[in-house]
């Protein structure tokens, strides 16, 4: 209850310094009035979902849309607290000095009145947050975007020259409200002509029954060598309440299942070889293994079993932490790893080629893109899903291919 009551303080000082800016600019009576009826509609909503909440009985899209509202506003109100704060830093020492120096002469008036100009550019400052969070709910997290990168090793096998991996991550399915756009999604997949299709884990957001809607949708994915996947931390039912441990095992079993009637060989610290021409490539996949917390089932030893140390490997795993904390320290190297978990935060700013950023990389070192370490490589999607947050901004949901070819980049 204690917290609660804090929130309704802190947002209140940041509704009343936000509607600041509204009062000055506009005189219109029923525009104010329908500000504080938006804000009273959006935080009442919140706080009926959200009270009492426990993560462990179910997100519900309800619960998702509620959130998502009360962001947009409160990102928007924070902006103009900000832009508020700043007047106040001249008006403040103003209205202290003409105290001193008009006394009875200011009749007790001394805060000087907020510039309307200063209250406009804040509301058209706003605008850009308030537009961009309702098109990342409406739209944005339809917004798939194909990724293309070419990565070139001296050790890849002549016959895998010019060989094409399709990887998605992070579907979430539980999450999704729109089938068609799914399906779409879906078509698109299929549409870059991969040899192979690689889906690094969290299918769903808990439990089994939200893949069955999409089964019929995700079995339509095609790939000359097949469907591959890991397991996410989602994927495992820790985060909801269950009866009894034979239940959530039980998830689990179904879970895999839904995931082979899918087409997928669900790799479980378990590889398999890609054979072409006589020559072959390792494809090794690990369970979740994630630092702060996060499941650490992934056995990098124990999944690489059978393989040998001069085989060309690709490594899926669903955290890039694993990434840094193990496999690039590992007496293996492991060419290629496939990661997502991050989502990139599903908000950010990215202009391609030139600036990507994200509260994201405050929690993680590699958080969305390719990177390389120690002449190994690895690409954290963004996600072809969504999760809590109902949507994405600048921060698009993410098909990667990547074309491997034999030789130097500088040849």
């Amino acid at each position: 209850m204690l917290r609660w009551i804090v929130f309704l303080i802190l947002f209140g000082i940041i509704d009343i310094y936000a509607y600041q800016a509204f009062k000055t600019v506009s005189k219109n009576q029923w525009f104010n009035v329908l500000y504080w009826v938006v804000t009273l509609l959006v935080v009442g909503n919140f706080i009926l979902y959200y009270y009492g909440f426990n993560r462990r009985d179910g997100f519900s899209h309800a619960h998702a849309y509620a959130f998502g509202f009360f962001v947009a506003i409160l990102i928007p109100k924070m902006v103009l607290l900000l832009v508020m704060l700043g007047e106040d830093v001249f008006r403040v020492p103003l209205a202290i000095y003409r105290y001193f120096t008009e006394g009875e002469s200011a009749k007790g008036n001394y805060f000087a009145s907020r510039r309307q100009f200063i209250s406009q550019i804040a509301l058209g400052i706003t605008a850009i947050p308030f537009a961009s969070i309702l098109y990342g709910i409406y739209r944005g997290k339809y917004n798939f975007k194909v990724l293309k990168y070419t990565l070139h090793f001296e050790d890849l096998p002549q016959a895998f020259d010019g060989y094409k991996i399709t990887q998605i991550s992070d579907i979430h399915s539980g999450s999704f409200d729109n089938m068609e756009k799914v399906k779409y999604g879906v078509d698109l997949i299929n549409q870059q002509g991969g040899d192979v299709i690689l889906f690094t884990g969290d299918i769903v957001n808990n439990k089994a029954d939200e893949l069955r809607p999409y089964i019929q949708v995700f079995n339509k994915l095609e790939a000359k060598d097949g469907l591959f996947s890991i397991l996410g931390n989602h994927d495992y039912g820790d985060y909801v309440r269950w009866d009894s441990e034979a239940e959530k095992t039980k998830n689990l079993e179904t879970l895999k299942q839904h995931q082979k009637n899918i087409g997928f060989d669900l790799l479980l610290n378990e590889s398999r070889y890609l054979e072409k021409d006589g020559e072959r490539i390792a494809l090794i996949g690990v369970e979740n293994w994630g630092s702060g917390g996060f499941k650490k089932a992934g056995d990098l030893k124990k999944a690489s079993q059978g393989i040998a140390e001069n085989d060309f490997k690709i490594l899926m795993s669903h955290d890039p932490t694993h990434w840094e904390k193990q496999v690039i320290k590992d007496q293996y190297h492991y060419h290629l790893t496939l990661s997502g978990h991050t989502h990139g935060m599903q908000f950010g700013i990215e202009i391609p080629g030139w600036f990507k950023w994200s509260p994201a990389k405050w929690r993680y070192r590699y958080w969305a893109g390719m990177y390389e370490e120690s002449r190994q490589y690895i690409n954290v999607n963004r996600g072809f899903g969504y999760l809590a947050f109902p949507g994405r901004v600048g921060i698009w949901p993410e098909i990667t291919v990547i074309e491997l070819k034999k030789g130097s980049a500088m040849a």
